[in-house]
């Protein structure tokens, strides 16, 4: 499995920041959810960002403890598939429009392997998902972009794909809303 990480982790050591680990879509479907993605955007505004599966959620680190344990969570971690469920509305900024993917057991897996590596542990399920749109929306234009998002990619509740590469996240969009 490749190995990457979108950001650049020189802070000083006692610094803390929010790190994930995103598995990366290969570039030919990433290339056609980025067009899905911007098609939201400019009807529903929103955030810009890569589009990913989040792996393990957003957890507070420093640069090298992060760099660590992201290192030993890629020993043993092996490449899997992912299946679109559907595309579906949520509550959170951050999950506004999405695809929902099938938790299969490759996929829940992955998360579980990654997780234990970095503690973290979430209050709720793992559920898998891919969001489309990061916008602060009313329950009717939510409803719209999730049209819209079927409408532009009349397939995509078919979509599967394989899972090669993580990356290890700083995300400093966080730090922005």
């Amino acid at each position: 499995m490749e190995v990457t990480e979108s950001s650049a982790v020189a802070t000083p050591a006692i610094q803390k920041n929010v790190y994930s680990v995103w598995a990366i879509p290969p570039e030919d479907v990433g290339a056609r959810l980025k067009k899905l993605m911007e098609g939201l955007k400019s009807d529903f505004g929103g955030a810009h960002f890569d589009p990913h599966v989040t792996v393990v959620g957003a957890i507070n680190l420093t640069a090298e403890d992060a760099a660590e344990k992201f290192k030993s969570a890629c020993e043993g971690l092996k490449a899997y598939n992912c299946s679109v469920d559907r595309v579906v509305t949520g509550t959170f900024f951050y999950q506004c429009v999405y695809l929902l993917l099938h938790p299969n057991g490759e996929v829940v897996e992955a998360s579980a392997h990654c997780c234990g590596h970095f503690g973290y542990s979430n209050s709720t399920p793992y559920m898998p998902h891919l969001s489309l749109l990061y916008a602060d929306l009313t329950d009717d234009e939510k409803k719209k972009a999730q049209e819209k998002a079927n409408t532009l990619d009349d397939s995509i509740d078919k979509l599967s794909f394989p899972i090669t590469r993580v990356a290890l996240s700083k995300n400093t969009y966080l730090a922005k809303k």
